[in-house]
Formats: C-alpha cells, sequence, structure tokens
C-alpha cells in the first residue's frame, strides 16, 4: 500500500439519536454528526476543533464503535472496519482511545499494572508478558514501576492517571490513538508535560494520533493538519500553519480570533462570533452557519455548501468559494489570481 493512501479514512459517517415523542413535541432525531467526511495519513496528527456540541467527540466515538453509526463507514488500511476482512476485534487492537476524565476511565479495583494488562491479555498474550510489558509502558510514560504498579487509580493524581491511561491505550501495540480531551482536565504545567511526552511517544511508537480538543494552542502545538467542525459538519480542513495563518471559512477565523493574546495591542474590542449554536434536532436550512454568518447572504439559507478544495491540502464549505455560486462575496476569482 503506498504511503499516499490514508490509513484511516472516514465516508459520510452520520450519527442521528432519536427522540422520544413528547406531550406537545413531536418525535425527531438530534443530528450530532450529519455526513462527515476525512483521512487521517500515517504518521500525522490531525487535530480536530470547534464549540462544545459540534460533534468532536461523538465522532471520535464513532470511530471506535463504542456507539453504532446512522449511516457511513470507516476504511483502516483499506478494508471496511467490522467487515470479514477487518473484525472488530482486530480493529480495537489497532485503533485506541484517552479520554477525557482520567479517573472513570480506570477501574477502581484494579491496580495501575493490572489496568495496563488487562488488554494484552484479552488479546491472547500470556499474563507474564502483559505484566513486562505493562511496567515496560510504566517506564516509558515516567512512573517508575517499582514505585506505582501495585498503586490504585485514587492513589495517583490526575496527571498520573493520565499517564497510565497512556500506557494502557499503547498496551496493545496500536497504530493509531484518538485523544478525546486527553489533557483539558490537566492544569497547565502538567499539560505540558503529557503533551511533550505524546509527542516523545509518537516518534518511539510511530503512532498516529486523532487529537480532540477544544484549546486551540494546544492543538497548533500538537497537530499536522486541523479539521474545524460545527454542528455535526466538518466546514474547513488544511495543514495546521494554514489554518492558524489564513482560515477561510467566517466560522474557523471567528473560532480563531477568539484566542486570547498577551500582547494588550492585540485587545478583542468586540465578540468575533455571537449567539448560541442552533438547535442540532432542527438546525438551519442551508448554510448552518448562516443565522451567525456577517457574511451571510441569501442564497446562504437556502443551498447547503460542499467541501471545496481551494488548493491541494486546503477544503473548507463554504459558499463563498464555490464556483458558480451567486455570492456576492465570492472569493473564486480572488484564489485564481493569487494562484
Amino acid at each position: 500500500m503506498s504511503a499516499a493512501t490514508p490509513l484511516l479514512d472516514v465516508r459520510g459517517l452520520t450519527k442521528h439519536f432519536p427522540l422520544k415523542a413528547s406531550p406537545g413535541n413531536k418525535s425527531g432525531v438530534v443530528r450530532a454528526v450529519d455526513d462527515v467526511n476525512f483521512s487521517v495519513m500515517r504518521g500525522e496528527t490531525l487535530g480536530i476543533v470547534g464549540e462544545s456540541g459540534c460533534g468532536k467527540s461523538t465522532t471520535a466515538r464513532l470511530l471506535m464503535h463504542l456507539i453504532n453509526p446512522t449511516a457511513g463507514e470507516v476504511i483502516f488500511e483499506g478494508k471496511v472496519v467490522g467487515s470479514r476482512d477487518l473484525p472488530m476485534k482486530e480493529f480495537h487492537r489497532q485503533v485506541q482511545m484517552v479520554f477525557q476524565d482520567s479517573y472513570s476511565s480506570l477501574n477502581p479495583r484494579l491496580t495501575v499494572e493490572a489496568s495496563i494488562a488487562f488488554g494484552p491479555q484479552v488479546h491472547g498474550v500470556s499474563e507474564k508478558d502483559a505484566v513486562k510489558r505493562a511496567r515496560d509502558l510504566l517506564s516509558r510514560v515516567g512512573l517508575e514501576p517499582a514505585r506505582f504498579a501495585g498503586r490504585y487509580p485514587h492513589e495517583l493524581s490526575g496527571g498520573q492517571r493520565q499517564r497510565v491511561n497512556i500506557a494502557r491505550a499503547l498496551a496493545l501495540e496500536p497504530r493509531v490513538v484518538i485523544l478525546d480531551e486527553a489533557v483539558s482536565a490537566l492544569d497547565k504545567s502538567v499539560e505540558a508535560q503529557v503533551l511533550n511526552l505524546l509527542l516523545d511517544l509518537k516518534q518511539a511508537f510511530n503512532l498516529t494520533y486523532l487529537f480532540i480538543s477544544h484549546d486551540l494552542n494546544v492543538v497548533r502545538y500538537i497537530s499536522d493538519r486541523v479539521m474545524v467542525m460545527y454542528l455535526g459538519q466538518v466546514v474547513e480542513m488544511a495543514s495546521t500553519d494554514a489554518i492558524f495563518a489564513s482560515a477561510k471559512h467566517p466560522y474557523a477565523d471567528a473560532l480563531l480570533s477568539s484566542m486570547p493574546s498577551m500582547d494588550p495591542d492585540q485587545r478583542t474590542e468586540a465578540p468575533p462570533i455571537s449567539g448560541d449554536p442552533p438547535n442540532p434536532i432542527n438546525p438551519p436550512s442551508g448554510c448552518r452557519f448562516h443565522t451567525r454568518c456577517t457574511f451571510a447572504e441569501s442564497v446562504c439559507s437556502s443551498r447547503a455548501p460542499q467541501l471545496t478544495s481551494i488548493d491541494d491540502t486546503h477544503r473548507v464549505a463554504c459558499l463563498m468559494y464555490e464556483a458558480n455560486v451567486a455570492h456576492p462575496r465570492s472569493r473564486v476569482n480572488v484564489l485564481k489570481v493569487a494562484a
């Protein structure tokens, strides 16, 4: 398989949570994730950002098949996940996940060593080898086995527990690790240590990361590419440098403009984005962002944008960047001149 072939390919991933009818309310669905498409290349870190409720964590759980998708498929190395070619157990050996809550992710009745060794034993590794692997991984994540192997989760700090969760995710020798807000509950000094640990482990084990976070500075530090989500859909995807230097989608631009600056001359006088995200039960027609967009025109409420390539690596879902769309602020001609 060529190096240009995606390691992970997501096609039409959709999750609608059904709602029960109640007096005065009709039944409906929450459109948590709606026709999401993206790919992840070997060895890269793809950052996924967006407001709370945009579908980031649901997308991660769909990738892991912790919840069943309404539609779409996940393809790993050219094989459909859950098919005869790639059973779920084999997929879970190759792809692991680290969650935000370091305490609830661990069994309080198991020691640190037992928690890390449990997964390999389920997958057929002998107890002796699984324990050896657990102790080796504890050393790799900066926890001395002699001191920490026999401890229980309540005896560890938040940062130490998250290191255990990282070691546990690596115990099956996966190729992809999904990190869902894995450092957001840590204080800044510990967060920096864990981020640097993740970078070291990525290089040492040839890992591929999906890094989900609401902290844009952290995403900028660790990611190679960034995917921006809004109300269950992908609105922009590009290299980290391209996104942070010149985001094209109005939502992505507003999101980045909300980042706090240490420079008093860069003080934000007006909110870059106002209002709350619309209800995912009944999202706006056309572009879902048009109700909050300063560039919205009448066409935006009637026509849904498609992810459009504006160069080899940059894609954006905005009618201003689509050809043959009568948007008064069309950027298509500007892009052609710049090219």
